[in-house]
């Protein structure tokens, strides 16, 4: 497929989306990406496919022995969206084995855990609708419609409230967890595709890839104060602890940016190569963990200066890391291409896991 600029759009089964929002005839969405060095200058940036449907098990257990580091931890169960297969993988997080797999609505991507884990939330991107789990029997007992593409979702920190990215509307949905309704919705930038709340629940930033921007929500209100500058495609962010600064994905820039949400300007650009698409930050703060597409990595950034200060590889190059959560005991990767999800313990930043899952699994959530 010919490369697209970031400001471009497409047409798929007459339904319009960004170049950053592409998907193949599965409805699967393609990562930008670069091609290596030979082919770049004459083609540019392309789309990738993903893995192809009908792979092999789906549900095999880790490639790793009795686990050690962060599966001794208190994680209990981590979710996947698989967005090929329209379900949702469990996950034991003790002993990485897929416990059980759970059909959910088509082409499923963003996923947020319940705080208590009673209920995990799933944004379908293709049915356009957020499917509800219930997880001690792991059945689907309710299905909320919202808006065009839902992609990312986030949680309020009470749990109150689920921001649901549409990025086919260029609209968030907040449902009400408690009736399971939509209660409101928000006009935001183009091409949403994810959320994050600051601690205190807020304010919620929304990263819009069509518009290079992140726009940031009063959630009492629930209108948006303002839009920030945020690079050329951003696609993930993350909120430190105290709330200072905002970490975004620039996927097409090959950037992290840090945004100070007081100044509401980048203090700093850090290049972790190709693709950047995900960051999480650890639970002390000091580090942002970024998914890169391109050399198949997460880069680690120290938020004291901003600064790489290691390199983790979750496998060879085209893996494609995809969507990133970060815990006390764990970090946990999405691997598109691969259809795995890659453990790693943060203080050794070691693979410790290899979980094979769906295919083209996005998202990842923990309880």
């Amino acid at each position: 497929m010919p490369g697209l600029g970031p400001n471009l759009a497409m047409h798929t089964g007459g339904e319009m989306f960004s170049a950053l929002g592409a998907r193949d005839s599965n409805g699967c969405r393609r990562p930008l990406r670069t091609l290596r060095p030979a082919f770049a200058a004459a083609i540019g940036i392309l789309l990738t496919s993903c893995t192809t449907a009908g792979s092999a098990d789906t549900h095999a257990a880790a490639t790793t022995p009795a686990p050690v580091g962060p599966g001794s931890g208190s994680d209990g169960r981590v979710y996947v969206t698989n967005q090929q297969d329209d379900t949702l993988s469990v996950i034991d997080a003790r002993s990485y084995k897929v416990v059980a797999t759970v059909k959910a609505g088509k082409a499923p991507e963003g996923v947020a855990v319940a705080p208590g884990g009673r209920h995990v939330y799933v944004a379908n991107n293709g049915s356009a609708q957020v499917s509800v789990l219930d997880t001690r029997t792991n059945k689907i007992t309710k299905t909320v419609p919202v808006e065009k593409s839902p992609t990312g979702v986030g949680l309020s920190p009470d749990g109150r409230s689920l921001y649901v990215a549409n990025g086919g509307s260029n609209t968030v949905s907040v449902i009400d967890t408690g009736t399971n309704r939509v209660a409101a919705r928000i006009p935001v930038g183009k091409s949403p595709v994810s959320v994050a709340f600051s601690r205190d629940g807020s304010t919620a930033y929304v990263a819009n890839s069509g518009s290079g921007s992140l726009s940031v929500i009063n959630t009492r209100t629930r209108k948006v104060t303002r839009n920030l500058a945020a690079g050329h495609s951003p696609v993930g962010v993350a909120v430190t602890p105290d709330g200072k600064s905002a970490y975004v994905a620039d996927e097409v820039a090959a950037h992290v940016l840090a945004i100070g949400t007081r100044t509401r300007k980048t203090t700093e650009e850090v290049r972790v190569g190709e693709g950047p698409f995900d960051v999480a930050i650890g639970p002390d703060g000091k580090s942002v963990y970024a998914a890169v597409l391109g050399p198949g990595q997460v880069s680690v950034i120290d938020t004291g200066n901003n600064r790489i200060s290691s390199t983790i590889s979750g496998g060879p190059t085209g893996t494609d890391p995809f969507n990133i959560e970060v815990t006390h005991q764990a970090v946990y990767v999405t691997e598109q291409a691969a259809g795995t999800l890659t453990v790693i313990d943060p203080k050794s930043n070691k693979v410790v896991a290899t979980v094979t899952v769906g295919t083209s699994p996005y998202g990842v959530a923990v309880s």
